[in-house]
């Protein structure tokens, strides 16, 4: 379980926001860093070279789309038996943009 107080938002200073928020730019790029490092843990869990893992963010004006580049031989890993694997991890992004008006999209690219 997740302290609440780990996840609290922060000025572009660096400090807390404390009752009101500096605005929604600093809480979108806090959703957009949890979301990019969680996807990053996701796969790094699954692959045999997680220091091959890289995820490129492409930021649109309606949607995100995180390019996720691994290794050739963990492509099958990451995606899973009939796309098991890549579907939940997308499900598992949907779930944590909650409420933020912004969708998700993710690519997976081997090199």
């Amino acid at each position: 379980m997740m302290d609440q107080t780990s996840i609290a938002p922060t000025t572009l200073e660096g400090g807390l926001a404390g009752g009101e928020f500096a605005g929604t730019d600093v809480i979108e790029a806090d959703v957009e860093a949890l979301m990019k490092s969680l996807i990053t843990a996701i796969v790094q869990s699954l692959v045999d070279k997680p220091d091959e893992v890289q995820i490129k963010e492409v930021i649109g004006e309606h949607a995100h789309v995180l390019e996720l580049r691994v290794a050739k031989e963990d492509l099958g890993k990451v995606i899973g038996k009939g796309g098991a694997h890549a579907s939940a991890i997308r499900t598992l992004m949907a779930a944590a943009s909650g409420k933020e008006k912004k969708r998700y999209i993710l690519e997976i690219i081997e090199y």
